[in-house]
């Protein structure tokens, strides 16, 4: 398959998108002949990414397609409204790509807010020296703990009680739907107060949430898509903290992005660091727990990270942008696969229709297991990219994109698209079971505070 000149073949072709090219393949294609060494740094409150690496000498459409990816991908996986590189050339580039108006204007205008600062682009002539500050967490959980994890078309929350279980609940909400910030108050609270009936007391609460979170605090997210900018930056970022403090007072509380919890999920039960989440639900959430069994700090945000660069790519509506894992790896990307292969969905919600495919699947429907055959072939192709990213043994796999009988067909495919394509890659996939998958996200924000 070519893109703006750049030719690669590969064999894990997904059924119902012979179109799609990997964006990992298309990097490796493109490396292979690029001459010209290139340093880019991102930074972004204590983080600093720095990547070398590579294009022309007589620079094409091509070489500013890779730097355009490339530097999206490390603005959404580590963070920063600051960057920088050492290359003329590329400077202009995104330069002009980051502007008000630009290519990239959504981007900038996001990390801007997330950071509270401008966004920039420099020239320089050396690159500062990467740095990294992760935070270790209780991964315990001793006490009585209430965990909640913040969806977008359901909320989850439970109460752990000395390393057991006595509680967990699912409730669907529409939080991208409403505008009124008390709406969402209102659901955390009765969630909170829900899961505190069934214990003596609560000791500290974690919040898995959609989105951005730094600090303990929401630096940006499409569950409050429809909230007022003004208002948000003045009442949203801290949400969870009130709702916490306002129902049981000033006890332990952690905010930490819903990938990152998937990720701690999956480190405490295989009580192994190393670990990259993903959960595939209303969008993509990534998170990372480090072999130090610590969280790393970085945004993980794979929803606008692009792993297609197909000219046919959809495009995300929020971001404008086409090609990112949001389109693929959600509710959205197999409602869309549905339609290809002819199945007729019912519902009014995605979260309905994706009951629906799921249906469809548990009766055996050969094209529901090509539209769950082609989540597979993406997510291989897509993994071989994130493994660049980030230093990972062990692939979580959370969500109710993954569910029932679609969850197993697409790791198979996933298994084999690795295999076939990527050889060299040694990682281990992990599906829990569907109890674990759909609410083991809020039993693992359980652990997150520090109790004393």
């Amino acid at each position: 398959m070519e893109r703006f000149g750049i030719t690669a073949t590969w064999k894990g072709i997904p059924p119902l998108d012979p179109d799609f090219y990997p964006m990992e393949q298309f990097c490796r294609a493109f490396l292979a002949t690029a001459d010209r060494d290139v340093g880019i740094a991102v930074e972004g409150g204590a983080q600093t990414a720095v990547c070398r690496t590579r294009i022309h000498s007589a620079p094409t459409a091509a070489d500013r397609f890779y730097i355009d990816r490339l530097v999206k991908t490390l603005l959404w996986v580590r963070g920063g409204c600051r960057v920088i590189t050492t290359d003329e050339t590329v400077w202009a580039w995104l330069r002009d790509d980051y502007r008000p108006g630009g290519a990239r204007a959504f981007d900038a205008s996001f990390m801007a807010k997330t950071y509270d600062r401008p966004f920039r682009v420099e020239r320089a002539a050396e690159l500062p020296p990467a740095h990294c500050e992760p935070r270790p967490v209780s991964a315990g959980l001793k006490g009585c703990r209430i965990g909640f994890d913040a969806g977008g078309s359901d909320r989850k929350a439970a109460a752990i009680r000395e390393g057991r279980v006595v509680y967990t609940e699912e409730v669907l909400w529409a939080p991208k739907d409403h505008g009124d910030l008390g709406y969402h108050y209102r659901e955390v609270v009765a969630a909170l107060k829900s899961a505190a009936k069934h214990l003596p007391r609560v000791d500290g609460v974690g919040v898995s949430s959609a989105g951005i979170q730094i600090g303990d605090r929401t630096g940006g997210a499409s569950l409050f898509l429809k909230v007022p900018p003004d208002e948000f930056q003045a009442h949203g970022r801290d949400l969870y903290l009130r709702a916490v403090r306002d129902t049981f007072g000033p006890i332990p509380c952690r905010v930490v992005n819903d990938g990152d919890v998937a990720a701690l999920s999956g480190a405490m039960a295989l009580k192994e660091g190393g670990v990259l989440g993903i959960a595939m639900g209303t969008s993509e959430a990534g998170g990372f727990v480090d072999e130090h069994f610590c969280i790393t700090g970085w945004l993980n945000e794979l929803a606008f990270v692009p792993v297609d660069v197909s000219a046919q790519a959809p495009r995300d509506d929020w971001s404008g942008d086409v090609g990112c894992g949001a389109s693929y790896f959600s509710q959205e990307g197999v409602v869309r696969l549905a339609k290809r292969a002819g199945l007729a969905l019912s519902g009014d919600t995605l979260a309905e229709r994706l009951r629906a495919m799921q249906a469809y699947m548990a009766r055996g429907d050969e094209r529901a297991a090509a539209v769950y055959e082609t989540l597979g072939v993406w997510l291989g192709h897509a993994l071989a990219g994130y493994a660049g990213l980030y230093s990972c043994r062990h692939v979580l796999l959370l969500g109710r994109v993954v569910s029932g009988g679609g969850g197993e067909t697409a790791l198979d495919a996933c298994r084999r698209t690795l295999a076939a394509d990527y050889p060299e890659l040694t990682l281990a996939l992990h599906l829990p079971d569907d109890e674990t998958r759909r609410t083991g996200q809020a039993v693992a924000a359980a652990s997150l505070p520090v109790i004393e």
